[in-house]
This record gives C-alpha cells, structure tokens and sequence, in this order.
C-alpha cells in the first residue's frame, strides 16, 4: 500500500479539506436526533404550557441549518473526493503505462500481455473506486458509527448498552471475512486475466478460426475459462457476502432489544419518549454506518489485491535500468559495422537457442539470415537491438558493445519491419511519420522504395486505415511497414521475413532500391527464400541455433551441402 500513499501525497492538502468538509457535515447530521429529542421532551412541553411557540421555530430553524450545512457539506467533500481521486489514478495510470512500454521483452513475457491490459485498466478501475468511497465514505461512516454510538450514550446509557452487546460479534466477522477475501480476489483478476487472453487471441485469430472450423472448439474454451471466473467470483462473493446478512441479523436483534427495554424504561417512567425517538434515529444512522463499513471491506479487499498487482509491475526495473547494469565488454578496433562474437543466448537459462555465433558485417554491407523454422533467425534480430541480452559472447556496433548505450542511443539507428508488426488505427501518412521528424519528401521517397508507390498514390497519404491495416493486403502491409523503415534514414535496416507476401518480382524491385540509396544502410535480412538474400554480402545459414555456414551465395553453393540443397530445391534451375 506504500504506492498508494505515493499517489496520494499529491493531493493530500485537497482530501484534508474533504476530510475537514466531511467531518463537520457529519457532525451536523448527529446534532438533528439530538436537537429532535431536545425539541419533543423540553421545547414542546414548555411551549404548550407558557402558550410560546416562538421557540419551537427556532429550534426547527436550527435543525434546517444543520441539514443544509451536512447537505452541502457533503456534495463539496464528494466532488473533492471525486476530483482527487481521478488525479492520483490518473497519475498511477499513466506511470503504470510508462512502465509496461519500458519493460524488456522478456519481463512482459512474464507477465504476459493480457495481465498488463488488465492491470492498466480493471486494476486500475478498482483503485479509483477505492479510493473514492474511502474519501466518500471511509470519513463519514465511523464518524456517524461512532458519534452515533457517543450520542446515544450520553442520551441512555442502558439501551447504548443493549446495542454495545452486537458490536464486537460484527468485528470479528468483519475482521475474518477481510483476511479471506483479499487472496480470493487476487485469484479472481488472474483468472480474468487468462480469459482475457483467450479473448484477445479469438480476436486477432478469428478468420483462422473460422477458416478451420474451430469455432466450436474455441466457444468451448472459452466457456472454460468464463466459468472458471465465475467459480472464484463466486467464492469470492460468498465469503465477502457474509458481512451483511451476519449484521442484519445482529444489529436487527438490537433493534428488537432496544424497543422492548426502551418501552419499559418509558413505562416505568426512567426514560422519555423523545429520547427514545432519537435512540431509534441514532439507531437507524449507526446501522447505516455498518453496512457502510461493509461495504468498505468489501471494496478494500478488491482495491488491496489490485494495488498489489499494481505494485509488482511498478516495483520491476525498467530495460533502462537493467541495461545500466549489465557488464560491457571493452571496445574493439574495427572497420565492420556489425559484429557478434561468440555470442550464446537461452530464453530459459537451459538449453542454448543460439550457440556460439561469430559474424562480421561491413558498413553498408547485408547481412541474409536464413534457416528453418526455429533455427533462431528472429533471435539474433532481438539480441542485436538488445530486447534480450546474451549469456555469453559481445555484439558491437561500430567497435562499441552495444552493453555500453542507451537504449535510445541504440535503437535510434534502426530501422526495422517484421512480417507481423502493426499499423495502428490512422492515415498512412501518421503510421509512417510515426511522431518522428519526417519530412513528406522522405515519406514520398520511402514509399516508392518499398514499392508501395502505386496503391498509396491511389488512394492517398490521408487514407484512413483500420486497425493493424486490416483494409489492406498482406503484400500492402508489408509494403508500408518497409516504408516506415525506410522513411528515418536508419544507419541499419533490419527485413525480418518482411517480404513473405511479396511476389518475387517486387521483392527484387524493393532490393533492388534499398541496394541504390545513398548512402547505402547497413542492411539485415531476415527470410525464408534463397532469392531474398543470395546478393547478400555475408549470408549467416542457421539450424538449431547453431552456425551450418556463413559466407556469400557463391561460396555456400560451392562449400555448404545444406545450403545448396535449399537453393537448388526453391530455384531449381535458377540457381
């Protein structure tokens, strides 16, 4: 809960004046039983005896001031507590976005995306909702339970007595529903998480889904998992659900008492009625009060367990950080633009997904990456722009570890566009600006590079497109993507599988035109197809992430069995 603290230290000044609004409303509320007893058991016997009425008005007139003083005392406070809470959430929201886009790839693979999108949003939503009824009704509640439980007490002790009896019975259950409901709750967002990534994978997979048939099968799984959420919403509910019927009954079976033993004090002439009027209002306002307490503890829980889910994603270093601390190798004498050196990397710590690649790319030089399925091509990609670092083994750029920059240092020298990147929902022209300082002339000129020249000038640089492009082809997206590569005149450009769509005819143009820029970037293309990278100057084969050989296309076909059977199987006699 310290983070929560730290979002509202902000705003502490304004939920003091809230608190200040709050308290003396609710005071104002507690006076009106008062004054009513005041009024029935002294003011009106004393006015129909002396024949005055003129005081009883002014006792009405002070009730109305009390009402209207706690009427507006509490649409100020809520307003308050509105205000301040959406700042402080606000803020949090936006930290926790921060976080979540400078996590490494491989803490959000941790996490996984669908909790991240519900930590950013129902976790979220839960704190606010905390947070408000906390300032609405955290201050107002044991102010009126409590003040309740004083007013009636100097009023009749005896019957403050017979309501006293219920009170510690309702804390102990208070006390025990709240230390189970936390971990229930906990456990209901991880189960919502995971049907939120059932969701999204029904989502961006639906024509495969149904293309193959399986809509069946993914209504069945879905339902799983919707019913697995409803299970422990359901513990949940049960446990956090017994707080309210355990009051009713107790502090109804006060009520019952206080009525029975009321009646006898009036009787038995020790009490009077208007006293026992107001005991009944202070009785109706400290039950109130309770179930509002419940509420709370209901709440708190759902706000307690999202606060900690909250917390684990801020508490975590950020790839800023974990770059700062990662051992750099010293600088290297050389005239290679790209070089990795004995480079060894495991996504689980166990068996090596690459092993001991050495290579060297010229500047200006290409370097074709191609192998199998799996045989770690897209890796070597990760580990060169650092979204993971190897466990043995230097990469440096320009003699330089990359261990040793920034990562906007680093990253501001690529280029890159990836079979499966997105387009977001905006004109071409935003998804290849891509808030950088790009002129229209280099868009102009990038689009013609990646041979997008013809569906973009058809239809216009302020074409609307959906989300992740769906109102385009395959071959159109990539071509854009290409384009927004292209368009920042990156020192190193990286095609990973970024041309699969393309017909062989403009996947030759588009090399075609990268191969004629001027100043030529270092390129790295990633593919399936021999064609793709047999003008490579090195090309790296890869099987099981280790080096089969790396070479030009002549040397390969000459030395490389492996290498030519691919070539000769993809280009026949073209090769």
């Amino acid at each position: 809960m310290k983070k929560l603290f730290y979002y509202l230290k902000p705003v502490a000044g304004m939920m003091t004046v809230g608190t200040i609004i709050k308290f003396i409303g609710s005071i104002m509320d507690l006076f009106l039983p008062y004054i009513l007893a005041h009024l029935l058991d002294n003011v009106v016997p004393e006015a129909k005896n002396s024949g005055e009425i003129r005081t009883i008005f002014i006792w009405g007139g002070v009730m109305i001031i009390c009402a209207a003083v706690a009427w507006i005392g509490n649409i100020v406070a809520n307003r308050i507590a509105a205000s301040t809470t959406r700042d402080a959430v606000k803020q949090m929201r936006s930290d926790l976005f921060r976080k979540t886009i400078n996590l490494s790839e491989k803490q959000i693979n941790d996490f996984s995306i669908p909790t991240l999108e519900m930590r950013l949003t129902g976790d979220t939503y839960n704190i606010h909702r905390m947070v408000g009824m906390m300032q609405r009704m955290g201050i107002r509640a044991p102010i009126l339970l409590i003040g309740g439980v004083i007013m009636t007490f100097s009023m009749e002790p005896v019957l403050t007595c017979v309501l006293l009896c219920a009170l510690p019975i309702i804390g102990f259950v208070v006390y025990f529903v709240s230390k189970k409901g936390i971990p229930l709750y906990d456990k209901v967002q991880s189960s919502t998480d995971k049907m939120v990534r059932i969701v999204r994978e029904n989502i961006v997979g639906v024509r495969v889904i149904k293309a193959l048939s399986k809509t069946d099968f993914e209504k069945a799984r879905f339902e799983e998992s919707n019913e697995e959420v409803g299970k422990n919403d359901m513990s949940a509910a049960i446990i956090m659900g017994i707080t309210s019927p355990v009051m009713q009954i107790l502090l109804n079976a006060g009520l019952v008492a206080v009525v029975f033993v009321g009646a006898i004090r009036v009787d038995a002439g020790l009490s009077e009625v208007g006293k026992i009027i107001a005991f009944m209002s202070y009785f109706t306002i400290i039950l109130n009060a309770m179930m509002a307490v419940t509420r709370l503890f209901v709440m708190c829980s759902k706000g307690i367990a999202s606060m900690n889910r909250i917390a684990e994603v801020l508490d975590e270093k950020d790839e800023q950080e974990i770059f700062l601390g990662a051992a750099p190798s010293e600088d290297i004498d050389t005239d290679n633009k790209i070089v990795f050196d004995k480079v060894c990397f495991s996504y689980n710590g166990v068996k090596d997904n690459l092993h001991n690649i050495s290579l060297s790319l010229k500047k200006g030089g290409t370097l074709g990456i191609i192998g199998a399925t799996g045989s770690g091509k897209t890796t070597l990609i990760k580990l060169l722009m650092r979204f993971y670092d190897p466990q043995s083994g230097s990469i440096y750029i320009d003699g330089k570890d990359i261990r040793k920059m920034s990562s906007k240092e680093l990253r501001s020298r690529f280029g890159i566009a990836m079979q499966n990147d997105f387009l977001y929902a905006g004109t071409v022209e935003d998804n290849l600006r891509f808030e950088r300082e790009v002129t229209t002339e280099e868009i102009n000129e990038a689009i013609i590079r990646a041979q997008a020249g013809d569906f973009v000038n058809e239809r216009g640089l302020d074409y609307q497109l959906d989300m992740s492009g769906h109102n385009l082809s395959g071959g159109q997206r990539q071509r854009l993507l290409v384009a927004r590569a292209l368009a920042g005149n990156p020192e190193i450009l990286i095609l990973d599988d970024a041309s699969s769509a393309l017909d062989y005819k403009t996947d030759s143009a588009l090399r075609s035109a990268i191969g004629n820029i001027d100043p030529s970037p270092t390129t790295v293309i990633v593919a399936q197809r021999v064609s793709s990278v047999m003008n490579s100057d090195v090309i790296l084969l890869l099987d099981n992430g280790e080096t089969v050989a790396c070479g030009d296309h002549e040397t390969l076909m000459r030395e490389c069995e492996m290498y030519r059977e691919i070539a000769e199987t993809q280009m026949g006699g073209g090769v």
